[in-house]
């Protein structure tokens, strides 16, 4: 059995984890992530036999049943991931009958994982019809995109084209614009549904005066698209009320054309 601490999806988390934490997006506990393992990967860190306790998971998951995912725990600080993996992490699997999650490894403390598991949960399975090549379900608290949130209105075709306007990077990277959630009661279900419902179309949901959500195929997509929000959120933020000279809708058409993206729907028409 290898060491599952040169694990390279235990790596990702640890300089993930740690990136966030310094960015100052995951204050004291904040932020979560889960991030679906291939099951073979594991078997070679993990003894998939042996199960350690099983967690009420408080939801019905049967769509991801023996799927297994390494997932932040509850009250955990980002800060110490890398120091104390096993205490601030788990690898989990979604049992037989869909409401308990198996623990394979990790929360050594008699930890469990994130409060928000349901709605990471929600999104995987949300995200896994649309692309079957989905992994990571990333959650954070950036600054700027919290600001920004705070003072545009909840709609998200406008929200996405105050974005698009601020950065020509913006509707490269995330063309399919950003799902907007009003503000709601974080760690229930419904705001897991909620979520989920947005990410049927969405890889980036804003949970109003609270966060962030996104999701992808691995780390580096994630967190980039959570990146290119934030940066763009500050620009935003630094210019408001102050810009004369925000990106043209005809320059948003070309950048759309030359990369040949499809933009989100009614923001460009």
């Amino acid at each position: 059995m290898k060491n599952i601490f040169d694990a390279p999806f235990m790596r990702e988390m640890e300089k993930t984890t740690e990136n966030m934490y310094r960015l100052g997006w995951d204050e004291r506990n904040g932020g979560n992530i889960s991030y679906l393992l291939d099951e073979n990967e594991v078997a070679e860190y993990i003894d998939l036999n042996k199960v350690i306790r099983t967690i009420p998971t408080g939801f019905n998951a049967s769509e991801l049943i023996g799927k297994i995912f390494i997932v932040t725990g509850t009250g955990k600080y980002f800060k110490n991931m890398k120091s104390d993996p096993e205490s601030n992490l788990g690898v989990v699997r979604i049992g037989k009958d869909g409401t308990t999650a198996e623990l394979l490894w990790g929360y050594k403390d008699g930890g469990r994982f994130t409060s928000e598991f349901p709605a990471h949960m929600m999104s995987h399975m949300a995200r896994l019809k649309v692309d079957p090549d989905h992994r990571i379900v990333m959650h954070t608290h950036p600054t700027y995109t919290i600001a920004m949130n705070a003072v545009c209105p909840l709609d998200e075709k406008e929200f996405t084209k105050r974005l698009w306007k601020s950065n020509t990077e913006a509707i490269v990277v995330f063309p399919d614009g950003v799902g907007v959630l009003p503000c709601m009661v974080c760690g229930t279900n419904e705001i897991g549904k909620a979520t989920a419902e947005k990410m049927a179309k969405f890889r980036l949901v804003v949970w109003t005066n609270h966060g962030i959500y996104g999701a992808g195929k691995n780390m580096d997509e994630v967190f980039g698209l959570i990146e290119t929000v934030e940066k763009t959120a500050q620009i935003y933020m630094l210019t408001l009320g102050r810009v004369q000279n925000s990106i043209p809708d005809d320059v948003l058409k070309g950048l759309a054309k030359l990369w040949n993206l499809k933009p989100l729907e009614g923001v460009l028409d």
